[in-house]
């Protein structure tokens, strides 16, 4: 009888022994390794003894004279293995033999020939069990070897086990390295490199029969275990009995498994294991002389306590006294066990690090689970095997069983880890699983399975970003605690009015622009959606603030013409600064606002970006837009160039939608020395426009340069020329542009755009507010209630005070535009680049060189993107300190944006009035040429464009590097978007509660608890609460620099950085200056029992190691450069 127990063994298992050693009244003794201090085993044992040296948690384990003399000095006179680590150790059974110390398990003669698989093959064939072929070949003769054996056929560790030093070959040529990597797998694991050939079975089950012997000779079979959901040759999912496999076959097994047991004179529980093909035969392929990984699933249909009866016969019992006889073993229901590991399936697996920062388990009837130190605050450390938690279902049937698995791998909430549950969702799911009798090539025939889910984690990844936001304040402390949905005003619930998109859908787009100019009333466009905010606010205001006021509108201002609410700078800073999706933005609007148009501003060819793009681009950007929610499609050139415009509007003529063809204004046509923007350009330009087959005409003033008496002169020669209805939009600049309005009004003008009052004015467009009371009781009355605009002013007013750190410091209406002719989005973004470079009280001086810009490069329209190049050569000759007239003589002797350059280049186009001559040809003599914009796509991007993929093809396309910036901010944070603006700028306050709708009804309730010190590597902790459970995060305080040196990432973009695929202890097989052909191993990593080669993906020479020949790494570490 065994009195007191150590487990020499950690984790899972452990604590397994320590539960069955406290039900039979034996005092349990732990041992751990320094790192395993904070360890459940550790807690869990009566007495609880740390051995081995810091630094090397792996190697206490492993330590047989250190495991027998803490046995000896604490009093145990048993010693239990468990599995892995000692388990099949001979040398450990034979110390505790030496001292005088019981070893739960085999004696040590078993253990040396079962743990070597050639004896233990060579015993099966003795006892008259079928075997497969086999070869032990020399290091260097595997290649002559393997013709005895054929291919494909297996490299595996005579004393391996656990998959290590493991190789599937299929073809001769990968047998060498095979071989070598399975060698040096094998020594590391086990201390010995030998390996040997062996036949591989196609196809087979994997089934093994647990057995238990005692000392008297006594052997029975607990039944059979299917163990063929495997990867890396490491099981995944086990099921007792094996389904749907034939009554006569698993009686062959067990017979022939007790066989084996007897002829080797094995002692104690083991496993004895089978390949299965599809004919039914079957083959020995090695026993497991210690407890299994997956025998709980035995003990829940054969409920036989498997570990106690382990100590009981260790301890001298019979099965006899065990109440174990053959005849009395059965089997009730099925169980099937799923190991819960952190590794990540859609990356082969590969073993994930950090720490637990929640964790919920499952519960409830016929469920079982083995932990070992699985809690909130939790450590997973790549010393150890990669496994959390062991889940056994049990079930009257396999399907109740396989149901009762789906719902209790749902239930899991691990946090902070990556884990495989997706994976075990997808294979508890999958037909073939569940109708039974899959063979280990299961996962390879169904790769969808790695990839069929994504781990949800959505809560934990959107705190974490609260938590970054919260430590590094990157826009300071929030100026107001006001939620602006307070001050909505009440949502009706009557059906929703009729709006302008329900006719416009109802006349189609000739009939809708028809109507539109035989009506009286002025027809209204809200520009708060867009416009307004990027004049006033740098494009800021998020989704979340424009989706909730969008129902509001809807109803209470079903009069009005549009929404513009896309384009412009919107795309580009949904994707660079906000975290959200452009499209997902518009979709998102379309559905809150269904009655009213949704319009939008597109750059022609360029569509939303800065450059021009091939035309296909524009017809799939066009296409997308309109089937996405665009109604209105206001298309302009930044040159006023009709030829640049007409792909885009071709493209709107073949969709539901209007198109706008668009005049930009600039000048001043009522003055008499304009000579270059007069009357007569814009109706020549009006002319071509109604020629492309455009639906409205559109002046855009940019700049709030047209003044009331051109705006009168300029809208009554549309309106008589032509047939079409006139838009106007302006900018108030100079706080003058509501006379230019009425003025328009009454020479017959169509439509105009506004914003809500709070967010109208100086750079923005005048208010509609205004305008709708301006016109009130006359003819051309709008339709809109002034009242419900003013009933939205508080909540837009509390918007804008929620993005005071973006407001673009214009504090009033300026006279000046009249001379530099900024446009009033460029006016308000100068000023904030005039400030960061340092130029910031010198802006009237900015604005002196801009009309100098203007002038030298012969006044160009001035619109996004040929606002930009006069803008950078203004803060450019600022800069230089340039005189701007000797730089117009002699442009040569000065350097040049390349905005400047590329214009010159004609990469916009021909400016109207020509090219100013002999500035042009100086400038550009002896530059160095930009690169031309591309005008064709590449066979595989046309074929995006017109796939599924359609969008994030057109990301990539038109803002490669903002999409990138995005990209990344989903992975590592996920959909922001459902973030209230409060907290999404200002993060979270102790205190105060944050909620957010992850989806509909599932709602995420976050707060601080405490934000930590700062810690030698600069690291913070800080303490979150998550639906009321804590979460610790660690965020990087990026105001301080850290002690700790800085680990260098790799750039997953840059072929020639090599990266560390996962966290674990990295070997480097190259030497600086070392040649480097693609695919050759450059190095090798191993962590949590898998060892793996790391390839290069590029040919060249390394020209710089980044970590040292050995050493810790976390995944996406910069291991070395090849150039």
């Amino acid at each position: 009888m065994i009195r007191k127990l150590l487990v020499a063994n950690r984790g899972e298992i452990a604590v397994r022994a320590f539960r069955a050693a406290y039900e039979l009244g034996i005092t349990g003794v732990a041992v751990y390794a320094h790192e395993d201090r904070f360890s459940l085993h550790r807690q869990k044992a009566d007495e609880a003894y740390e051995i081995g040296e810091h630094g090397h948690p792996v190697r206490a384990y492993l330590d047989i004279e250190g495991i027998v003399d803490t046995a000896l000095r604490v009093g145990a006179d048993a010693v239990y293995p468990g599995y892995g680590f000692l388990s099949e150790s001979p040398e450990l059974a034979e110390a505790c033999e030496r001292n005088g110390i019981t070893f739960v398990g085999p004696s040590s003669r078993v253990l040396r020939l079962a743990g070597n698989k050639i004896e233990a093959v060579a015993a099966a064939r003795r006892a008259g069990l079928p075997v497969l072929r086999s070869v032990t070949p020399e290091p260097g003769e595997e290649l002559a070897a393997a013709d005895e054996v054929g291919f494909p056929l297996f490299v595996k560790a005579a004393a391996g086990g656990g998959g290590r030093g493991l190789r599937r070959v299929e073809r001769r040529e990968d047998l060498a390295v095979a071989a070598e990597t399975a060698r040096r797998e094998a020594e590391s694991a086990f201390g010995d490199p030998t390996v040997f050939l062996e036949q591989a079975v196609d196809r087979p089950r994997h089934i093994e029969v647990q057995v238990l012997a005692d000392a008297t000779g006594e052997t029975v079979h607990l039944r059979e275990r299917d163990c063929s959901v495997q990867r890396r040759h490491q099981k995944v999912v086990e099921i007792a009995p094996a389904p749907g496999l034939d009554p006569a076959i698993v009686e062959r097994l067990c017979d022939d498994a007790v066989k084996f047991a007897r002829e080797i004179g094995y002692v104690n529980a083991g496993t004895v294991e089978f390949l299965v093909d599809a004919s039914g035969r079957h083959v020995f392929i090695e026993m497991n002389p210690r407890i299994q990984v997956e025998h709980t699933v035995t003990e829940e249909v054969t409920g036989v306590d498997l570990v106690q009866s382990q100590l009981r016969v260790a301890g001298g019992e019979t099965l006899a006294d065990l109440g174990v006889r053959q005849e009395d073993v059965t089997v009730s229901g099925y169980a099937v066990q799923c190991r819960i590991t952190t590794e990540d399936p859609a990356n082969g697996f590969r073993p994930d690090t950090g720490k637990i920062s929640a964790y919920r388990s499952p519960g409830g009837a016929g469920v079982r689970l083995d932990t070992g130190t699985t809690h909130a605050g939790a450590v997973v450390t790549p010393h150890f095997d990669s496994l959390l938690v062991k889940l056994t279902c049990r079930g009257r049937t396999f399907e109740d069983a396989v149901r009762r698995a789906r719902r209790a791998v749902a239930e899991f909430r691990i946090r902070g880890v990556a884990t495989n549950i997706p994976f075990l969702q997808a294979v508890l799911d999958e037909p073939d699983f569940r109708e039974g009798g899959v063979t280990t090539s299961y996962i390879a025939d169904h790769p969808e399975l790695l990839t069929a889910r994504s781990s949800g984690d959505r809560a934990t990844r959107i705190v974490r970003y609260l938590a970054d936001v919260t430590v590094n304040k990157p826009y300071g402390d929030a100026p107001t605690d006001l939620d602006p949905a307070v001050k909505l005003p009440p949502l009706g619930r009557e059906p929703l009015p009729e709006g302008s998109r329900d006719r416009l859908l109802a006349l189609g787009p000739k009939a809708f622009a028809e109507a539109l100019r035989a009506q009286q009333a002025l027809a209204v466009t809200d520009t708060t959606f867009r416009d307004a905010h990027q004049s006033l606010l740098a494009t800021r205001v998020r989704t979340y603030d424009l989706v909730k006021a969008a129902p509001h509108l809807a109803r209470m201002t079903p009069q009005l013409l549009s929404l513009e609410a896309w384009g412009g700078a919107t795309y580009d800073v949904a994707l660079r600064f906000l975290g959200e999706s452009p499209w997902d933005r518009l979709a998102a609007i379309r559905e809150a606002a269904p009655n009213l148009c949704i319009q939008m501003l597109l750059r022609g060819r360029n569509t939303v970006g800065y450059t021009p793009y091939p035309d296909s681009v524009a017809r799939a950007f066009v296409t997308e837009a309109a089937n996405t929610g665009v109604d209105i499609f206001r298309v302009f050139d930044a040159l006023n160039d009709v030829e640049r415009m007409r792909p885009a509007i071709e493209a709107v003529l073949q969709t539901h939608a209007l198109v706008e063809g668009t005049l930009c204004y600039t000048g001043d046509l009522s003055s008499p020395g304009e000579r270059l923007y007069t009357l007569d350009y814009y109706l020549r330009l009006a002319e071509e426009l109604v020629e492309s087959g455009v639906h409205i005409l559109c002046i855009k003033d940019m700049a709030g340069l047209l003044r009331a008496p051109a705006a009168r002169t300029l809208v009554a020669a549309l309106r008589e020329r032509f047939d079409l209805p006139v838009h106007l939009h302006t900018h108030d600049t100079a706080g003058g542009q509501l006379a230019t309005y009425l003025a328009a009004v009454e020479a017959g003008v169509d439509a105009v755009d506004g914003a809500a009052a709070p967010l109208s004015g100086t750079t923005s467009q005048p208010a509609l507010q205004a305008i709708v009371a301006h016109t009130d009781f006359t003819e051309r009355a709008t339709g809109l209630d002034l009242d419900a605009l003013t009933a939205m002013e508080p909540y837009w007013e509390a918007v804008r005070r929620l993005y005071a750190p973006f407001e673009m410091g214009l504090p009033s209406p300026t006279g000046r535009v009249y001379r530099h002719e900024i446009p009033g989005g460029q006016l308000s973004n100068l000023r904030q680049q005039a400030v960061a470079l340092g130029l910031g009280d010198r802006f009237e001086e900015i604005e002196r060189l801009y009309e100098a810009a203007d002038r030298i490069l012969g006044r160009p329209v001035k619109v996004t993107p040929s606002s930009k190049v006069v803008g950078d050569l203004a803060l450019h000759l600022v800069a230089a300190g340039a005189d701007p007239d000797d730089f117009a003589e002699h442009p040569e002797r000065y350097d040049l944006p390349d905005s400047v350059v590329g214009f010159l280049n004609g990469e916009l186009g021909d400016p109207p009035g020509g090219w100013p001559e002999p500035f042009r040809t100086r400038a550009l003599e002896g530059r160095r040429q930009p690169v031309a914009p591309r005008t064709l796509l590449s066979s595989d991007e046309e074929k995006a464009l017109a796939g599924p993929e359609v969008r994030s093809t057109l990301d990539w396309l038109l803002f490669p590097g903002p999409t990138k910036d995005y990209r990344e901010s989903c992975a590592a944070y996920g959909d922001l978007s459902v973030l209230p603006t409060g907290p999404f700028l200002y993060g979270l306050h102790a205190g105060r509660e944050v909620s957010f709708d992850l989806e509909p009804g599932v709602r995420v309730l976050a707060g601080l608890e405490a934000v930590g010190d700062i810690d030698e590597a600069g690291v913070r902790q800080v303490i979150c609460t998550v639906n009321g459970q804590l979460r610790t995060l660690s965020v990087r305080d990026k105001s301080v620099v850290s002690d700790a040196p800085p680990v260098e990432r790799a750039d997953p973009d840059d072929p020639g950085h090599v990266a560390a695929p996962f966290g674990g202890s990295v070997t480097l097989r190259v030497a600086k200056g070392d040649r480097i052909a693609a695919g050759d191993v450059v190095a090798t990593i191993e962590a949590m029992k898998m060892e793996a080669a790391i390839t290069a993906s590029t040919a060249g020479t390394v020209t710089r190691l980044a970590v040292p020949e050995t050493s810790q790494v976390q995944a996406g570490d910069l291991l070395l450069v090849i150039v």
